[in-house]
């Protein structure tokens, strides 16, 4: 596809201002990254290839980042760290009375952030979250293998962790505040405007506001290549990464999903993108139609090099610094093949060569598609069941936050 910029109208963001060349990471290899999506493409309906159209769109969205939290994030650093942050929790906590007057890109942030999109359906983003719920560890495991390990195949996402250092700062951190976000934004009432989830989701947002004013302005952050840190097409990747790739890895591993079910995920994810940053347009209410958006924007992507090796190699060795209350050795180990049976199977062999990881045969999954097939459907039969399960497996998730969180470091 052509790297030149076209006239395209009808967004409603300031994409629609002169065009910029295109960072060159922009379906820097095609051949490559269709063939990362070419069993994604497989479970599209209709043709999801992009109009050139929609790849000069998506090109251009690689120069936009956050408006609104840029903003708060320029505030802070006017003001300082030390008396801006206080401002900025208590914002949180209390809402716009907490605000000084003096603090209006902080009042209008807040203020937009509790402005309820007119598309949100609070029934739909309750069951959302139940159904998060009731996936228990296993759900958890998908997320970090299908989710975060396959993601780092993408490797102009892992730059700004290069920038940063944070391949350095261990896998099992950035795992276990993943970890911890999630489960705030899929608890009951989590992002109600004073759930844990709304502020977890806000407070993340806005040290993504700050990084990326930090990193972009280092002199080895090529722009020219890699358009500003943490951008919308990064943006995007991330939160489907925790809707259709999500909803993808259970079904690929025997949970069956209703249409109802995917719809609320997936309603959940929107809004949760939407507080978090990502633009209306990069967002969507409806399983295929988040495949497309996801299969556009893995052809984007540059694909895998040093930093994707380094990640998941340091992500692959994490099940061995848990702490387990008995048979720690032997379990690490075990959780340490299963995680990688589980990338095998949601990656391929190819996929595996990309993050540099060993050979690995997917006996786990293997193991369990008839196992999560046959619960699934007796949850189903027996919905009376469903109350006591969701209790059991949230109950799961919790202690395997607990296991990541307690890690030898």
């Amino acid at each position: 596809m052509s790297k030149q910029i076209v006239e395209f109208s009808g967004l409603d963001h300031a994409a629609s201002a002169v065009p910029k060349e295109t960072p060159t990471r922009h379906g820097a290899d095609l051949p490559a990254s269709r063939a990362m999506a070419a069993q994604l493409r497989l479970l599209i309906k209709a043709n999801p290839e992009p109009s050139e159209q929609d790849w000069a769109v998506l090109g251009q969205a690689l120069w936009r980042g956050d408006p609104q939290a840029d903003h708060v994030a320029r505030w802070m650093a006017a003001e300082g760290m030390g008396s801006s942050w206080p401002l900025v929790e208590a914002a949180l906590d209390k809402g716009l009375d907490a605000i000084p007057a003096g603090a209006s890109a902080l009042r209008d942030f807040i203020q937009l952030a509790e402005t309820l999109p007119p598309w949100l359906d609070q029934a739909k983003l309750a069951r959302g979250a139940r159904v998060m719920q009731s996936t228990g560890q296993h759900g958890m495991m998908v997320l970090r293998d299908a989710g975060l390990m396959a993601g780092y195949q993408a490797s102009a996402i892992n730059q700004t962790l290069v920038m940063t250092g944070a391949l350095q700062s261990g896998a099992q951190r950035r795992l276990a505040e993943t970890t911890t976000w999630w489960l705030a934004c899929t608890k009951k009432g989590g992002m109600a405007r004073d759930g844990v989830g709304f502020k977890t989701t806000l407070r993340v947002r806005l040290i993504h506001a700050m990084v990326r004013a930090q990193v972009g302005k280092l002199p080895s952050w090529d722009a020219g290549a890699l358009g500003v840190p943490i951008n919308q097409v990064d943006m995007q990747a991330t939160y489907l990464a925790f809707s259709v790739v999500q909803l993808l890895g259970l079904r690929m591993t025997g949970v069956l999903i209703s249409a109802k079910e995917s719809d609320a995920v997936m309603h959940l994810w929107r809004y949760i993108g939407w507080l978090m940053g990502v633009e209306a347009d990069m967002l969507c209410d409806d399983e295929q139609a988040g495949r497309v958006l996801l299969y556009r924007n893995l052809i984007s992507q540059a694909p895998s090099d040093g930093s994707s090796v380094l990640l998941a190699r340091a992500l692959m060795d994490e099940p061995l610094l848990r702490q387990y209350p008995w048979g720690g050795r032997w379990r690490g180990r075990f959780n340490r093949a299963r995680h990688l049976s589980l990338v095998r199977w949601f990656v391929g062999s190819s996929g595996m060569k990309n993050l540099g990881l060993p050979p690995t045969w997917p006996w786990y999954p293997l193991l369990i598609v008839g196992p999560m097939v046959l619960r699934s459907t007796l949850l189903r039969v027996l919905p009376v069941l469903r109350p006591l399960w969701r209790w059991w497996a949230r109950r799961q998730q919790t202690r395997y936050l607990g296991a990541i969180k307690e890690a030898r470091l």
